[in-house]
């Protein structure tokens, strides 16, 4: 074991008492000093207000540090394991050329957000832009689509630019704000602020045609029906027979 001189000593506890961290300590002392040994020399000094406050303050600043150290360590971590599973779905992005799957993703998204009421138009609604987006493009490429037969409500609070709202959304969907609904406003919110300034409301298409609603709802009726391997079973059964 290192044995350190007493003058050594004597000017460590001196910067301890001044507020000086271990690692301050013995850079100033030009040697290294084990913790073990620093605990032992300091555990019944008293420091100066000045210094106990200066190593408050660095020692907030180190748990800060290592926090923040901690946190990107993670946010890393995490982008590794989401870049690894976008690498391993990538190919599946190569599905949606089948004009099969994609009306299959469309019905399946429409047995999730879509309305079921049977009144000769179809019903789709979502506050989330991007599957605002997903369903109308699914939509638009699995049917022979009247763009005329559109029409969008935007849901809102009260607190927000309702002609701001419907300008966004207008651009999103691609429908012209002339064949939009009277935009409208949640009652409950009255009085009370929004609390996310991204929020954008809810935005609610109509299709006005039964036939679309029909397809979709029997698609996933279809779906419903059974387990999913049942399913894929029965698809198999009928491509065989189509082949023999």
């Amino acid at each position: 074991m290192v044995r350190h001189s007493s003058d050594i000593k004597i000017r460590a506890v001196q910067l301890r008492q001044s507020g000086c961290s271990y690692a301050e300590i013995c850079t100033a002392l030009d040697t290294c000093i084990p913790k073990p040994t620093l605990y032992h020399w300091f555990r019944n000094i008293r420091m100066t207000e000045i210094g106990a406050k200066r190593l408050r303050k660095i020692q907030k600043d180190s748990l800060r540090r290592a926090q923040e150290k901690s946190i990107s360590a993670r946010s890393e971590l995490r982008k590794a394991y989401l870049a690894e599973k976008t690498q391993k779905n990538e190919p599946l992005m190569a599905e949606l050329s089948s004009d099969s799957v994609r009306k299959l993703m469309l019905a399946t998204l429409y047995l999730a957000e879509g309305t079921k009421r049977t009144r000769g138009s179809l019903t789709f609604g979502n506050s989330d832009p991007g599957i605002i987006r997903l369903f109308l493009d699914l939509f638009r490429e699995s049917f022979a689509v009247d763009e005329q037969k559109f029409r969008c409500t935007v849901q809102a609070r009260n607190d927000q630019d309702l002609l701001a709202l419907e300008e966004f959304w207008s651009r999103h969907t691609d429908i012209p704000s002339t064949q939009f609904y009277k935009t409208r406003v949640d009652a409950r919110s009255i009085g009370q602020k929004s609390r996310k300034k991204e929020y954008k409301g809810v935005c609610r298409i109509d299709y006005l045609s039964a036939d679309s609603l029909y397809e979709l709802m029997v698609i996933g009726s279809m779906l419903t029906q059974g387990p999913v391997a049942q399913l894929v079973e029965r698809a198999n059964g009928i491509r065989e027979v189509g082949g023999s």
